[in-house]
């Protein structure tokens, strides 16, 4: 994700064209920004950003402090973003 190298659109549609590059939520490219701040399908999880939100301009926070890279890490493990799937892990029984 902090390198941009992850399964998004984003990514694929400069590195694998025969992918789809739109999100699932309906938006026309899925790009790291648009998970991390706005897809709805990660609403959610962005309560993992909540200590940060007054600092949180764009994404640049969270890719390059100490805090906001705890903080994406929790948000990807918990929401399954920048999965292939894009979904939770399941959880084990």
């Amino acid at each position: 994700c902090r390198l941009g190298h992850a399964f998004m659109g984003e990514y694929y549609q400069r590195h694998v064209p025969s992918e789809d590059v739109a999100c699932p939520c309906g938006k026309h490219l899925q790009t790291r920004d648009h998970i991390l701040l706005d897809c709805e399908r990660y609403d959610e999880h962005r309560h993992h950003f909540a200590a940060m939100r007054q600092d949180l301009n764009g994404t640049h926070v969270l890719l390059s402090t100490r805090k906001g890279i705890s903080a994406l890490a929790k948000f990807i493990q918990s929401s399954g973003a920048f999965t292939k799937t894009g979904e939770p892990p399941p959880l084990d029984r």
